[in-house]
């Protein structure tokens, strides 16, 4: 994992990339051609993207709520995406404002941007790397700056895991972030999924983007929560997952499931 800064031609604006996907499918300006064109495609090729990563987001300010209102007070977010207001930190501060949060990226630009937005008070980082290298990231000392192991933490890992292939271990890799945690902490995950229709389509724009899509099945997404207990409603789709408004149209269609686990040892 990188200490310092980066250099221009580090960026690859050539091919598109998940992040910035992420954020043009959200009504985003942080994003390049090449982004749009994917995105586009993504939504040609499955028509409910678009309700479906707003639905993702509001799932992670809901889960984040829960977290913060079940006392825990430092959030570590991997794969933390481009700045959308609200970010973690602001819906965590509405409800507590001491909450800590480290947030861990593998996008060069997510990190610039969240640079130039982010307090340098302290109670919040951003550090470039990547969830396929999990022990370096709970090692990095600007997580460590922010985190405290020894206390509950928010474990984020929304809309992130898809983008690992089975060669690459996600479910060791969780494991291992897991093993971080002590006992008190939550995980909130998210992750994409071809259970409501064949989308292969959409995987196959991510093909020239620098990770790969790879949808799982409901049973593979449940067995990144091995060693947590799930709290009601367990596994959903994103729009059914405690929801404080009326889900949005067609809600059914959203192929991504979410879910809350707390550590309880």
């Amino acid at each position: 994992m990188r200490e310092g800064g980066f250099r221009a031609e580090e960026i690859d604006t050539s091919r598109p990339h998940p992040a910035r996907i992420y954020d043009y499918l959200l009504g985003g300006k942080d994003n390049y051609q090449v982004d749009q064109q994917a995105g586009d495609a993504l939504a040609a090729a499955a028509p409910e993207v678009r309700i479906g990563v707003r639905a993702n987001r509001a799932f992670l300010q809901r889960a984040v709520r829960f977290a913060v209102r079940s006392g825990v007070r430092q959030i570590l977010d991997i794969g933390t995406g481009l700045p959308t207001s609200p970010n973690v930190h602001e819906t965590a501060h509405e409800v507590a404002p001491d909450v800590r949060v480290a947030y861990v990226d593998n996008d060069p630009i997510v990190k610039t941007h969240a640079d130039a937005l982010l307090s340098r008070s302290g109670t919040t980082s951003i550090v470039l790397g990547d969830v396929r290298e999990p022990r370096a990231v709970v090692d990095h000392p600007d997580v460590r700056r922010v985190i405290d192991f020894g206390e509950p933490v928010a474990l984020l890992l929304v809309a992130v895991l898809h983008f690992l292939t089975d060669a690459e271990k996600p479910e060791q890799v969780v494991a291992t972030l897991r093993d971080a945690l002590p006992a008190g902490s939550f995980l909130v995950l998210s992750h994409a999924t071809d259970d409501f229709a064949d989308r292969s389509a959409a995987e196959a724009v991510y093909t020239n983007a620098t990770a790969t899509l790879n949808l799982r099945p409901r049973a593979a997404v449940e067995r990144f929560f091995d060693g947590f207990e799930l709290v009601d409603p367990g596994l959903a789709q994103v729009p059914f997952w405690r929801p404080d408004t009326p889900p949005p149209e067609r809600s059914g269609e959203i192929g991504f499931y979410g879910g809350v686990a707390r550590k309880v040892r």
